[in-house]
């Protein structure tokens, strides 16, 4: 695999564009700074910075087998928060439930699980912590004019302090539909990026688009209204031709300014995530 991933990596970066990306009116401009590479598997799922800057993966294979016989089967985009991190989880398709864990500095893992509400998917894609650890905002597969809000799992007091049940809190209601959100990060107490695997151009006319949604206040776990602008297109770039590329995660790193971005490879390439890094410029 690690061959494997070296051979595509050096393909792929000598095809690289030169580094920029265009910015909606209005909205900030985020110009392409440094390309990586991680193995699918072992980190194609997400991303999130630690304080010190170092990146947590997670892919398919970072599912502790404790919580694969439980039901568990996919990990989605994870967040961390004061040094907690939070990853999002999902089981079969006839799943009656969702679930987050809580890791802590400590390496002490907690469990929250959320009973589905009716209509609501069974889909997990991510967990993003609010900038104040109080909320949690979390999305579903397909065609969504929401994103979910919960209080933040062990770190709202008003959570059980070893696991349990987690309710929702509320909703953020987009002013215009998205389609298949892999991943969002805050980059304020009002501002996401989210990253959307869409490529059917139907809502946007970027494919696979880079998203921000803006709130006219920050989170308190009342329903709130969100505002969507589509940024940029994330690159399709590969040593390997075809339409099997993949959008997965995003993280934004307050401490170092860095927005980073996951897109999987297509055909034989897909055992390789490329993560792109951008740094706002200006808006």
């Amino acid at each position: 695999m690690k061959r494997q991933l070296c051979v595509v990596a050096a393909l792929t970066g000598a095809l690289a564009l030169a580094a920029g990306s265009a910015s909606a009116t209005g909205a900030p401009l985020w110009t392409e700074t440094a390309t990586a590479y991680t193995d699918t598997l072992g980190g194609g799922q997400g991303l999130a910075s630690r304080a010190d800057g170092s990146l947590l993966y997670r892919g398919l294979a970072d599912i502790p087998l404790g919580l694969r016989i439980k039901g568990w089967n996919h990990v989605g985009d994870p967040d961390i928060a004061r040094g907690h991190v939070v990853d999002a989880y999902q089981g079969a398709d006839t799943a009656t439930s969702k679930m987050f864990t809580v890791t802590t500095p400590a390496g002490k893992r907690y469990e929250y699980v959320h009973p589905l509400a009716p209509g609501e998917k069974v889909n997990n894609s991510f967990a993003a912590v609010s900038p104040d650890a109080r909320w949690l905002v979390a999305g579903e597969w397909g065609e969504q004019h929401r994103l979910q809000v919960f209080p933040a799992p062990l770190l709202n007091p008003g959570t059980p302090a070893a696991g349990g049940t987690l309710p929702e809190a509320g909703q953020i209601t987009l002013d215009r539909p998205v389609r298949d959100i892999q991943g969002c990060d805050f980059v304020t107490d009002t501002r996401l990026v989210c990253a959307s695997d869409d490529a059917s151009a139907t809502h946007f006319p970027e494919q696979r688009p880079l998203l921000q949604v803006d709130l006219p206040h920050a989170l308190d776990g009342t329903p709130v209204a969100g505002t969507v602008t589509s940024l940029f297109a994330l690159p399709q770039r590969s040593a390997c031709s075809g339409g099997g590329y993949e959008t997965e995660g995003v993280d934004y790193d307050p401490g170092s300014g860095l927005l980073r971005a996951q897109v999987i490879q297509p055909g034989v390439c897909a055992v390789a995530t490329t993560v792109y890094a951008y740094r706002e410029t200006g808006g």
